[in-house]
């Protein structure tokens, strides 16, 4: 029989409380996200939040490659072939739904989540790890948002989190879905602490030794002390996003996409082999994904964490009913020619009326994520 694609256990700590430990643990997809992992995570991750005798939540990920490099697109390229013209894959919308409510679930959980982020972190493993209280790297965390190379946007709370990175770094990271090692994340806010990965079983014995108080506020606190305490200085690979800040800032600067745009392709012939990355990366991106992620940013700026994801649950379905999505999953995950063909080939060619019909409401009745707040 196959374990569980996630391992639940709890650990006992001195105080008699306990903390509970969530385990993505399907290694040979790089731990990507799926309904069945949803299906297992969200409800445990309830029982814990209502039990008094659960001081915190440990998650973490089996395998040495990846925390999770994303979400199941191949499920969705086959749900979007398969559907009838026209007519929204239904296991799209459900999927898309079950996976930002977890999201959403892990960013208000009423209690500290310490999410270890070792390997690869991309996409829908970056929205199980981004909401968590206490964001854990190590010298091997690679991450980015690399939708705009197979006809995506950055989601799973991306639209939300990235315009609330320092400068314009949101801006560039979506539209070049450039890596982030540790030290660029750290820098950017979007991890909180960076220990050898070795460390893990000490993190986890002094949580068992501490005594929790059973409150937010002050396990909370109790866990950043410990994490402080087990802080070790690690030589790290300067940080990227740091060295070249003004350089990302002069890209992007404070106007239109279609000025940015020229200033990104330029990129690609920068001596520098990291910026020479991100410009080769927006310019083989999906035009239509390349528009549709600057407008996201523009409209959740000042959305609510609760809005952007319900805007973004249009989005994704949106690009479930359109060419780029089904195509770059094909051309990457399918067949993988890495040849996607783009329509439109050109972002000139995309036009505000296609935008807009990728985020257009496609349900009936109340919005499926209504209810988030």
């Amino acid at each position: 029989m196959n374990d569980p694609v996630v391992l639940f256990e709890t650990l006992q700590t001195a105080s008699g409380h306990v903390f509970g430990r969530a385990t993505l643990n399907d290694p040979d997809s790089l731990n990507a996200v799926s309904v069945a992992m949803i299906s297992l995570l969200e409800p445990q991750l309830a029982k814990w939040a209502a039990d008094p005798r659960v001081a915190g939540v440990f998650l973490d990920a089996r395998g040495e490659r990846a925390f999770s490099a994303g979400g199941d697109v191949v499920g969705l390229y086959n749900a979007m072939k398969d559907a009838d013209p026209g007519n929204v894959p239904a296991y799209a919308a459900d999927f898309f739904e079950r996976e930002y409510r977890l999201d959403h679930q892990i960013h208000r959980y009423p209690k500290p989540v310490l999410a270890w982020a070792h390997g690869i972190v991309m996409g829908g493993g970056l929205g199980l790890m981004i909401g968590a209280s206490h964001r854990v790297g190590t010298e091997r965390t690679r991450m980015a948002m690399p939708e705009i190379s197979i006809g995506l946007f950055p989601d799973v709370g991306g639209s939300w989190l990235l315009p609330r990175l320092p400068g314009r770094s949101g801006l560039f990271l979506a539209l070049t879905g450039s890596a982030l090692g540790a030290a660029d994340a750290r820098f950017a806010g979007m991890l909180d602490f960076v220990l050898p990965h070795a460390s893990q079983s000490a993190v986890l014995q002094a949580i068992a030794a501490t005594s929790w108080q059973g409150n937010h506020d002050d396990d909370a606190a109790a866990l950043t002390h410990l994490l402080q305490r087990l802080h070790q200085d690690m030589e790290l690979p300067p940080s990227m996003l740091r060295m070249h800040w003004d350089r990302i800032d002069a890209a992007i600067g404070h106007d239109r996409l279609q000025d940015v745009a020229p200033r990104l392709s330029t990129l690609a012939e920068d001596p520098d082999p990291w910026l020479a990355r991100a410009g080769a990366t927006f310019k083989r991106g999906s035009p239509t994904s390349i528009a549709l992620a600057w407008e996201m940013q523009r409209r959740a700026r000042h959305l609510s964490l609760a809005d952007a994801f319900r805007l973004e649950w249009q989005a994704a379905v949106g690009c479930c009913m359109h060419h780029d999505f089904p195509e770059g999953a094909r051309a990457l995950l399918i067949d993988k020619d890495k040849n996607p063909r783009w329509r439109p080939a050109t972002l000139d060619a995309v036009t505000p009326e296609l935008v807009a019909a990728h985020l257009r409401p496609r349900f009936d009745g109340a919005h499926p994520l209504a209810d988030l707040a």
